[in-house]
């Protein structure tokens, strides 16, 4: 492809995704304002602990989402146009079944979770009805990611942009009416996160109803090899997403032994600004996964290498923009989601900003490396990266570092196993790259 062609159209779904991406993560950022300012330090400790709920259940969606988009991409790279059908067709099987299982988690389990997720008496019930409803509401959650990646996929990111932004406007605009006007708490808070995928995807559907859509439900016998590839491909994807649930869950269980509930409520603070950042590198992957998997299929390799520099660029040059804010506007961004003005929240969480942000360079170079992987189906690196960075490393390396300066250490974590899985992936490049040549 021409140079000023990739550039182009690389901007074009970058910054789509990146918008719709942002909208996507004010869910829960919305829920962090609004729940601070409505239910103080405990509100925003239950949303806290019930977040890897949230984080699982997105996760799965974006599995199968990316790795059945990325599959079906391929295809039609390679003109296999039946074969994408049926990727399309396995991808809906397998997001029904699995999102039929958390509503009867919700129904049956939601108090056992609770109780897993480390809430004690003050916040039990808050957290409960928060975790209830996200799994009641997951079908619509799974259903909109997936639809997001096929539909991105199939040339149209700006559809999925406009679905994005209104299911997330829409979100803010029914957390006030629930939680202000009609005074329901933490249920109103979630319920407005509930139906925010809903109205997405009353957005999305009009790709359905288009000349222009290509994807289509066929009959088909369920392949177990073409699902385990569909998996194979989606779950950097989901463990990226996985990581931020996963980090959340250790570092609540270290925080509330460090610094008890008011220690939770400050890294929730952090945390949830961390979902946005990671939201814009999240963004950048996606935007790029649709091109990438297509000159794949044409089997050109320098447009490969250049979309990836134009990734690695544009998430230097934003990373440094966010840290700099971060840096220099630490105590008025906490101030907004600490309503009680608590001093020992306010402390905690302008410290953790400062330490634990110096980590997004590290972190968006791996997401983006990982999707490069999983875009031009190298399945195994892509999971190395993912799976160091959201399990292998960073929950020992909390741990460690806890214990040796207490909660400088678990903010100092992040970074340092970002920085750590950072290495990783290069010699993983390095070592792809030289495969290629001996090719």
């Amino acid at each position: 492809m021409k140079t000023e062609t990739l550039l182009r159209e690389f901007f074009q779904y970058v910054i789509l995704n990146i918008c719709g991406m942002l909208g996507l993560s004010c869910y829960i950022l919305a829920d962090t304002f609004f729940i601070s300012n409505g239910l103080g330090a405990n509100g925003l400790t239950a949303l806290n602990l019930a977040i890897p709920i949230y984080s699982f259940i997105h996760g799965s969606g974006l599995m199968f989402g990316m790795g059945g988009a990325t599959k079906y991409s391929i295809y039609r790279g390679q003109k296999e146009y039946k074969n994408a059908d049926k990727v399309f067709s396995h991808t809906i099987c397998i997001t029904f079944i699995l999102a039929v299982i958390f509503v009867l988690a919700g129904i049956f389990f939601s108090g056992e979770l609770t109780k897993l997720l480390g809430a004690d008496k003050d916040v039990f019930q808050m957290t409960k009805i928060y975790l209830q409803v996200i799994l009641l509401f997951a079908p619509a959650f799974m259903a909109n990611n997936t639809m997001i990646c096929f539909v991105r996929n199939d040339g149209n990111p700006k559809l999925v942009m406009i679905g994005m932004l209104t299911g997330s406007f829409s979100n803010i605009i029914l957390d006030y009416i629930f939680i202000f006007p009609l005074n329901m708490g933490i249920c109103g808070a979630v319920l407005a996160t509930g139906f925010a995928p809903v109205i997405s995807l009353s957005v999305l559907s009009r790709h359905l109803l288009a000349k222009q859509n290509q994807f289509h439900l066929v009959r088909m016998n369920l392949s177990f090899r073409l699902i385990g590839n569909i998996i194979s491909l989606g779950i950097p994807s989901f463990i990226t997403e996985m990581a931020s649930g996963i980090v959340i869950i250790a570092f609540n269980t270290i925080i509330l032994h460090l610094q008890g509930n008011i220690g939770v409520a400050a890294y929730g603070v952090v945390a949830n600004l961390s979902i946005v950042v990671i939201s814009i590198y999240t963004g950048i992957a996606q935007g790029t996964q649709p091109i990438l998997s297509r000159v794949y299929g044409y089997g050109d390799r320098e447009s490969q290498k250049q979309i990836l520099k134009y990734a690695l660029k544009t998430m230097l040059i934003i990373s440094c923009g966010i840290y700099l804010i971060f840096l220099l506007s630490a105590n008025p961004i906490v101030s907004i989601f600490n309503s009680e003005q608590n001093i020992q929240l306010q402390q905690i969480a302008e410290t953790g900003l400062k330490l634990y942000f110096t980590a997004i360079p590290f972190a968006g170079f791996n997401i983006i490396l990982s999707s490069y992987f999983t875009s031009i189906e190298k399945a195994l690196p892509a999971q190395i990266v993912s799976l160091s960075r959201g399990l292998l490393v960073i929950i020992p390396m909390a741990l460690f570092l806890s214990f040796l300066f207490k909660m400088t250490g678990v903010w100092l974590s992040f970074p340092i196993t970002e920085c750590l899985v950072a290495l990783v992936g290069i010699s993983l490049y390095i070592k792809s790259e030289r495969g290629k040549k001996n090719v």
